[in-house]
């Protein structure tokens, strides 16, 4: 053995390294875990909230004011905030409007030491999962944040859908999205010559191109494409 490793030009050691990179398995990185927010300024309630998120194999993390918990770029994983009604620099509703287009995949579940009805009807319409009065139980948050990051993982699936829809119908050219506007309006290929002005066949090759680049199976999958694109007749 050891003359055959000599003859071919390399030291043992080589191949030991060699072998054992061969008895290394490959590294499978886990996905990351959901994001639960934590907006709240009393120190104990962050951290037990802390604790608890934790041992639910979530990622908790805390803050002591809105300011600073709105400095926090957007996470592109599952996430929520809960939320404490009564903060010292931005009320929690306030937090909520500001959140309410740029994280719309971030639901919000309110805590509040205080039964203030108006407000939690107002928080609820703002689109709340859940109000939670203090003190609350530990299964009761739980639920809600079980149900929040389920919402959360939902919202990205369709915002990431509707990102490659947008794509394929931008890569249209201009010709068979007019087509397709045509096509979906329910106007048949010879219709559809006339309205743009070209032959019943550069209709067929235009229309073949965009169901093929719109990936649609039939014209009802294309309808349903265009009514979530919001396209019309043009």
């Amino acid at each position: 053995m050891m003359q055959r490793l000599l003859s071919t030009g390399h030291h043992p050691s080589d191949a030991i390294l060699v072998g054992r990179r061969a008895r290394i398995k490959p590294v499978v990185v886990p996905p990351a875990s959901p994001v639960v927010f934590i907006v709240d300024d009393d120190i104990s309630v962050r951290e037990s909230l802390d604790a608890l998120i934790r041992l639910e194999g979530w990622e908790p993390e805390t803050y002591s004011s809105a300011t600073e918990f709105l400095e926090r770029p957007a996470v592109s994983v599952p996430s929520c905030l809960i939320l404490d009604l009564n903060l010292p620099d931005l009320s929690g509703l306030d937090v909520q409007r500001r959140i309410a287009s740029a994280r719309s995949d971030m639901p919000v579940i309110f805590i509040t030491g205080y039964g203030d009805i108006p407000r939690t009807v107002q928080a609820m319409k703002a689109g709340a999962v859940e109000f939670l009065t203090k003190p609350f139980g530990d299964e009761a948050l739980l639920e809600a944040v079980r149900h929040a990051l389920e919402r959360s993982r939902i919202t990205i699936e369709q915002q990431r859908d509707m990102l490659k829809l947008s794509g394929r119908h931008e890569s249209l050219s201009r010709r068979e999205q007019e087509v397709m506007a045509l096509v979906v309006s329910g106007l048949l290929n010879k219709q559809i010559g006339f309205e743009l002005g070209i032959s019943e066949i550069t209709v067929k090759a235009h229309r073949g191109q965009v169901m093929r680049k719109m990936a649609a199976g039939s014209v009802a999958d294309l309808v349903k494409m265009a009514a979530r694109l919001g396209l019309g007749r043009q």
